[in-house]
C-alpha cells in the first residue's frame, strides 16, 4: 500500500508549472488583446479622421463657391479674392472648368447688378471614401441680395432673397496628402425634395 507520498512533490511541482504556464498565456493573451484593440482603434480614428478632412473641405468648397458680393470687385470688376479661395480647395482640372464658366458668371453678375450671395451650410455627409476618392453629400441654404432700390445711392442697403435649399453631390480626391474637390452635381431623384 502506498500512502501518497513520493507522488506529494510530483504532483505539487506539476501543478505548480501548470499554474505558471497558465498565467503566462493569460498574460499573453491579454497583451495581444490589447495591441489588437489599439491596432483597430488607430484604424477606426485614421479612418473617421479621413471622413473629417473630406467633410471639412466639402464644407469650405460650398461655403466659398457660394459666397461673394460687390464689395470684393477690385478696379477692373474682377472677384479676385472670390477666385483664390475657390481656387484652394479645388483640382486644377475642376479649376479649368470654374475660371472657363463659373467665374465669368459670378463676376458679370455682381458688377452688373450689384448681386451679392451668402451661403449655410446645414450637413455633410461622407457617402464613399477609398485611399484617394470619396463623395460627400452636403445640404446647405444660398441667399441672393442686390441693391435696394429705394436707396440707389447706398449700396450697403441691401434687399434678401428667399433662402434656396440645394443638396449636391460632391467628388473629392487625394491630392499630396489633400483633399481637392473635383466635381460636383445636385442631387436628384425620388428621394430627394
Amino acid at each position: 500500500m502506498t500512502t501518497g507520498t513520493e507522488e506529494t512533490p510530483r504532483s505539487a511541482t506539476f501543478r505548480l508549472v501548470l499554474l505558471v504556464l497558465l498565467v503566462v498565456l493569460l498574460l499573453a493573451s491579454a497583451g495581444v488583446l490589447a495591441w489588437l484593440l489599439t491596432e483597430r482603434r488607430g484604424e477606426a480614428d485614421d479612418a473617421q479622421a479621413e471622413r473629417d478632412a473630406v467633410m471639412s473641405q466639402t464644407r469650405q468648397f460650398v461655403l466659398r463657391l457660394n459666397t461673394y458680393g460687390p464689395e470684393q470687385l477690385d478696379n477692373q470688376k474682377h472677384l479676385p479674392d472670390y477666385r483664390d479661395q475657390v481656387l484652394e480647395v479645388i483640382t486644377p482640372k475642376f479649376a479649368a472648368d470654374f475660371e472657363k464658366s463659373g467665374l465669368p458668371i459670378a463676376e458679370q453678375t455682381v458688377a452688373q447688378a450689384g448681386y451679392g450671395r451668402s451661403a449655410e451650410v446645414f450637413g455633410v455627409g461622407v457617402e464613399s471614401i477609398d485611399a484617394d476618392s470619396a463623395t460627400a453629400i452636403v445640404a446647405a441654404g444660398l441667399t441672393g441680395s442686390y441693391p435696394d432700390p429705394k436707396h440707389p445711392d447706398d449700396r450697403s442697403k441691401r434687399v434678401a432673397a428667399d433662402q434656396d435649399v440645394l443638396r449636391w453631390e460632391v467628388d473629392l480626391v487625394k491630392t499630396d496628402g489633400h483633399w481637392l474637390v473635383d466635381d460636383y452635381a445636385p442631387v436628384t431623384g425620388e428621394g430627394s425634395q
